[in-house]
């Protein structure tokens, strides 16, 4: 559905994105992480036509996005991080706007009008100024801009930023239901929203792609050794004994935390780490020792986009502000034309 071929951006002499390639499949939610300055947002923008490249591809469904810019972008979506909003028209009129912008007229329009506003939850407010709206529901209308049309990609930069955990909530259960129908790729920097949400991630780095895999396998191929942390009913030196019978630990420490009793950190390479943790427990049931607790470590998405994007805070200032120089310059050249 979208191929992204050897996608290169400079903002002036600094590399925003670099030789990224990927391909995205038809359905399905897509979740795009990248810290500040990555060029993930560089890349969004590129993807839906509202910026250039310095050099490669992008085709949705075949058609380039700079060869046959009205080809492509009728497949598309977008919802930027601000949305590009009237404030002083209610939803109702901003919405026919933007379908008539989008080459809809007559009954088609009207339908398709009342389609997005009953799929995004905006009914009750249609008919208030949009200036009036909270942000959650402008978020709302927002998408449902994105959806006029039909398109088949509906791409979301950000769309739960700023919002209450109430509203943050029903973001993601609307872009979890627009999954099933359209083909939807969103940023985010709360992890575990992305994790909940996504059928697949795709972390950027540095410009480059760095992961993109189901959030499953990316923890199979990433979180490798687990931990295990438990307190045994036994002295320092016959809970090593005991684990010593456990296959598959590559490194422990025992301590002792109260007399007769051993507090015990233990890594494994094993793929299931609850295997381990129950050769763990019939190991000292089977010596005679209670165990007292047992706490499984495993680590989050948070872990796998730090090992993958740690940068140091320079580059992200510097990337930062060359995204936004040249951004604003793109913007105030479009808008001279």
């Amino acid at each position: 559905m979208i191929e992204v071929e050897h996608l290169t951006k400079y903002y002036g002499d600094f590399l925003a994105v670099s030789d990224l390639s990927f391909s995205i499949g038809e359905g399905h939610v897509y979740g795009f992480l990248g810290p500040n300055g990555a060029g993930k947002s560089t890349t969004m923008n590129i993807m839906t036509g509202c910026l250039s490249a310095t050099e490669g591809h992008v085709r949705i469904d075949g058609h380039d996005i700079f060869e046959e810019p009205n080809e492509a972008k009728k497949l598309i979506g977008y919802l930027p991080e601000q949305p590009p909003l009237y404030v002083n028209e209610t939803p109702a009129e901003y919405l026919r706007f933007v379908g008539e912008a989008k080459g809809l007229r007559g009954q088609a329009l009207t339908d398709q009008i009342a389609s997005v506003i009953e799929q995004t939850g905006i009914g009750e407010v249609r008919n208030r100024r949009i200036s009036a709206l909270s942000k959650g529901y402008k978020q709302r209308v927002g998408i449902a801009q994105a959806l006029l049309g039909n398109p088949r990609v509906i791409i979301l930069d950000e769309p739960t930023v700023g919002l209450d955990p109430l509203q943050i909530v029903e973001i993601r259960d609307l872009i979890k239901s627009l999954g099933q129908t359209h083909t939807v790729i969103f940023s985010s920097h709360i992890l575990s929203e992305v994790q909940t949400i996504c059928d697949e991630i795709l972390i950027i780095a540095h410009g480059k792609l760095v992961a993109f895999d189901k959030p499953e396998d990316l923890e199979k191929r990433l979180l490798a050794p687990s931990e295990i942390a438990l307190t045994a009913e036994a002295g320092v030196e016959e809970a090593k004994d005991i684990l010593s019978q456990v296959a598959h630990i590559t490194d422990m420490t025992v301590e002792e935390k109260d007399p007769g009793c051993a507090a015990v950190r233990l890594w494994t390479d094993h793929a299931d780490i609850y295997e381990v943790s129950r050769s763990v427990f019939f190991a000292f049931a089977g010596a005679g020792r209670a165990l007292l607790e047992m706490n499984l470590k495993k680590a989050s998405l948070e872990d796998i986009f730090l090992e993958l994007t740690e940068r140091t805070p320079e580059d992200t200032a510097d990337a930062e502000s060359a995204e936004s120089r040249e951004s604003g310059n793109e913007s105030k050249e479009a808008d001279e034309t």
